[in-house]
């Protein structure tokens, strides 16, 4: 037991001098490929104002998809998302219970899908990407302002090679007939997302 902070201090220093080639190996230069959502590292965050008192957040924690991306053409990208429903968390039980049931119709419509429909680049790792996102059945175009965050290699072996991302945007609930409850009026219209992904190549 004398040992024992000298071997946590040794795993320690040992977990640091990993990590740091780790950062240094991210890079913008990755290969062109099609790369599938690590639901395990992917989420999206929402928030909305409550009462214009403060603000409320949200998660969606289930999401699988695919993207076909080449950084040297990014507006040929291809990105497919499904977002499922029932994954809702907002720290309230009685609240996830509500919104599936009467808001999102989630045994109805358990799926929500985004598919892009245009790509842009407006920096070196920056860009704009329109799609299609339907909620509860009904679909309504969205740009996701979108940072590009590079690859790399997997410090495990035999893992894939991975990319990540991160995207904002702000929607109207109203626009997806998000409205039909009795608390409707003491929040927000606009509801403003957070995404973060990352992608293993296929």
């Amino acid at each position: 037991m004398q040992n024992l902070p000298r071997k946590l201090a040794l795993i320690f220093l040992m977990m640091g001098t990993l990590a740091t080639p780790a950062i240094a190996q991210t890079s913008l230069n990755v290969p062109p490929a099609t790369y599938n959502i690590d639901p395990k590292h992917t989420q999206i965050i929402f928030s909305i104002r409550h009462m214009g008192l403060s603000t409320f957040y949200g998660r969606f924690g289930q999401i699988s998809g695919s993207l076909t991306f080449d950084p040297a053409t990014p507006e040929k990208s291809a990105l497919t998302v499904q977002i499922d429903m029932k994954s809702l968390s907002m720290h309230v039980p009685k609240l996830d219970e509500e919104l599936m049931a009467d808001v999102f119709h989630a045994d109805k419509f358990p799926t929500a899908t985004f598919v892009a429909t245009q790509s842009t680049k407006t920096g070196a790792n920056t860009g704009t990407v329109t799609g299609n996102l339907t909620i509860a059945g009904v679909t309504k175009p969205v740009t996701l302002k979108v940072t590009f965050n590079g690859g790399r290699n997997s410090p495990f072996p035999l893992q894939p090679y991975r990319v990540g991302f991160d995207a904002t945007a702000t929607v109207k609930r109203s626009d997806f007939g998000l409205t039909k409850m009795m608390w409707s009026g003491l929040v927000g219209d606009d509801v403003a997302l957070m995404i973060q992904c990352e992608l293993e190549k296929k």
